[in-house]
């Protein structure tokens, strides 16, 4: 069963808003495996270069890298699973682990769209820290608004994920996020396509 996307694009005092692509109603805080990707503005190839199958991180790559291993220094109830930086994408199995009671926040109120520990939350997070350290740095660097997110239903599913996330630099070549794959057969990403990130 496909997941609901709400595809309504409203206007409201002028304002364009812009579509969600999340599930309704569901609780991105709770516990689970996401498998999440990040694209780079534009798609840009800023992280690195792959030849041969292997990823050779240039300085940037080096820290959206670092930052994702990270990431469970700033966010205790998280566990990062499988993850890879491509040279204009990321892909990585972000796993929300159960809180004790000690650890509960009441829900932010109504009107802000993102809970404390969410998978929004942890990945703006992450965004924001890689995009610091680059302006800080000299860098002119910027991420694609929005990031793809699946919620990774069973272990089948989490295997097949991760199988993709290593295999992904052997076929970069193939790759439909490759600039360099004009008219060759481009490579389904897993699961549903990455046009939203």
């Amino acid at each position: 069963m496909r997941p609901y996307v709400n595809r309504t694009m409203t206007h409201d005092n002028g304002k364009h808003l812009r579509r969600s692509i999340r599930l309704r109603d569901y609780d991105y805080s709770q516990a689970g495996a996401y498998f999440v990707t990040i694209c780079t503005y534009n798609k840009e190839c800023t992280f690195c270069d792959i030849k041969d199958g292997k990823i050779e991180l240039n300085e940037i790559g080096e820290i959206a890298n670092k930052y994702l291993v990270e990431i469970p220094r700033h966010f205790a109830c998280v566990q990062m699973d499988k993850f890879v930086v491509m040279p204009n994408h990321l892909h990585a199995v972000v796993m929300i682990n159960p809180v004790g009671v000690q650890n509960f926040e009441p829900l932010q109120h109504k009107y802000q769209h993102t809970i404390s520990k969410s998978i929004g939350s942890i990945i703006r997070t992450y965004k924001s820290a890689v995009s610091h350290w680059c302006k800080v740095n000299g860098h002119d660097f910027r991420w694609q608004r929005n990031y793809y997110e699946h919620v990774i239903r069973d272990e089948d599913d989490l295997d097949e994920i991760r199988e993709y996330i290593v295999n992904n630099p052997l076929k970069w070549d193939l790759d439909r996020e490759n600039p360099n794959n004009s008219g060759r057969k481009a490579l389904r990403p897993y699961g549903n396509d990455l046009r939203s990130c």
